[in-house]
């Protein structure tokens, strides 16, 4: 009896640096290729200030680093460019490549999510699982749309929902001390 053959495409790092220029975003998840569109205002809008908020954040505590878009290779297989890390000092010192690319987990990652069920689902299970793999201390998901975040912290080995705040509420973080800000500033 002859087995069916379940091969598939292995996308690798390699394979990203052949691809063409592009403004499209390139990541890869256990080896498979993620690709996404140019984002929507509202969506960079709550990047710059979030980046903003974390940014003034560590200045002032002299804590860590917050930077936007950096890529992170976790991988061969596992390459992906999360709309926002924050990582400690003493974390980033161990953390960059020859390249300038994180290769270990930020203590802090947040994403904003892109209108359409693929991009939430890529965002919500496909990511999130990657981030609790590779040690992910906190995961925040912004909705834009409806000035939302849910706040995922590691509860030992997994990232879980603990919290969803929303606009009349205040971000905190015992990862973050002393950081506080109010949800609406973050969609301004």
């Amino acid at each position: 009896m002859t087995q069916p053959t379940t091969d598939r495409l292995v996308w690798t790092t390699a394979d990203l640096e052949r691809l063409p220029e592009s403004s499209n975003r390139y990541e890869i998840v256990d080896g498979e290729l993620l690709v996404t569109r140019a984002p929507h205002w509202g969506h960079q809008n709550a990047i710059v200030n979030t980046v903003a908020e974390l940014r003034n954040w560590s200045i002032a505590t002299n804590l860590g680093k917050t930077v936007p878009t950096p890529g992170i290779i976790f991988s061969d297989t596992d390459n992906v460019i999360p709309d926002i890390v924050w990582i400690s000092k003493s974390r980033l010192d161990i953390a960059l490549d020859e390249n300038g690319h994180l290769t270990i987990a930020p203590e802090l990652i947040v994403e904003v999510l892109s209108a359409g069920t693929q991009n939430e689902r890529r965002d919500r299970e496909t990511k999130l699982k990657l981030y609790t793999e590779r040690g992910v201390q906190e995961y925040w998901i912004l909705d834009w749309r409806i000035q939302q975040i849910e706040v995922y912290r590691r509860q030992p080995t997994t990232l879980k929902l603990v919290t969803t705040l929303f606009a009349t509420d205040v971000l905190t973080s015992p990862l973050l001390p002393g950081f506080t800000c109010p949800v609406d500033r973050l969609f301004l």
